[in-house]
């Protein structure tokens, strides 16, 4: 299989794109991701708030369920946008739970908003290997 390129441009369109479609009655923050698939495809996510606040799903896992619910893959690039002003949406950095659903999902080399890999963002990663 040909190595697929992040268009990062157009992750972040998409990311911004599913912000819009976040639940966020409570935080009032809303989340984004889109990744690039090692196929080529392209999963989305967005956060989806709950009134039982730890109940709350978060973007990237919302894209790690679409990425398996449309055929699987890896992930080879995420690009995740944060903020209340729906019109200002910046890129962020996905939390400790999230980092290890993105390991999981993509490896250490996974690339995250075009700054950082997955391996950098959660050193000395728990995964698959340790489980052997």
């Amino acid at each position: 299989m040909t190595a697929v390129r992040p268009d990062w441009d157009h992750l972040f369109r998409r990311a911004r794109a599913v912000a819009r479609h976040a639940y966020a009655p409570y935080s009032g923050y809303h989340v984004g991701a889109a990744g690039l698939v090692d196929d080529g495809r392209v999963v989305e996510g967005c956060n989806v708030e709950n009134a039982s606040y730890g109940l709350g799903l978060c973007a990237e896992c919302a894209l790690v369920c679409a990425l398996h619910a449309s055929g699987g893959g890896r992930l080879v690039a995420v690009a995740v946008v944060v903020g209340r002003d729906l019109d200002d949406l910046q890129p962020g950095k996905p939390c400790g739970r999230c980092r290890q659903l993105l390991y999981e999902a993509g490896g250490a080399d996974l690339l995250v908003s075009a700054r950082h890999t997955v391996g950098e963002l959660l050193p000395d990663p728990f995964g698959p290997d340790a489980l052997r």
